[in-house]
């Protein structure tokens, strides 16, 4: 079992940034993925950004150049630096993780961009 712990969400004006992590309880082989979806009040969870070793992080086209995903494996972590956020940043983040071919969810932090 895999418990995943997201922190750093809350209230942003528009075009400020926001950095969020997520800690996993065990280790995630740098070959699985570990990933950022997000989920507006209405709307369907979409991935927003995802990485795993050898190959480029992924982000959805409405992210991509705005938004950075890392990760420290040694530290269990991922993150995700969200910058220029706009109002429609506005979402649930959800940390996703899959380890030995099952898939773990965080529970979810809020990130509200209005002024």
């Amino acid at each position: 079992q895999v418990q995943l712990v997201e922190s750093g969400g809350g209230l942003v004006q528009p075009g400020g940034s926001l950095g969020l992590s997520c800690v996993a309880s065990v280790s995630i082989h740098s070959s699985d993925p570990m990933a950022w979806y997000r989920q507006a009040p209405g709307k369907q969870r979409e991935l927003v950004a995802r990485i795993r070793s050898g190959r480029d992080p992924e982000y959805a086209d409405s992210v991509r150049g705005r938004f950075t995903i890392g990760r420290d494996n040694a530290k269990k972590t991922v993150y995700l630096q969200m910058n220029s956020l706009k109002p429609e940043d506005t979402a649930v983040y959800y940390c996703y993780a899959r380890r030995d071919g099952t898939v773990y969810w965080g529970q979810g932090t809020q990130v509200t961009v209005s002024s």
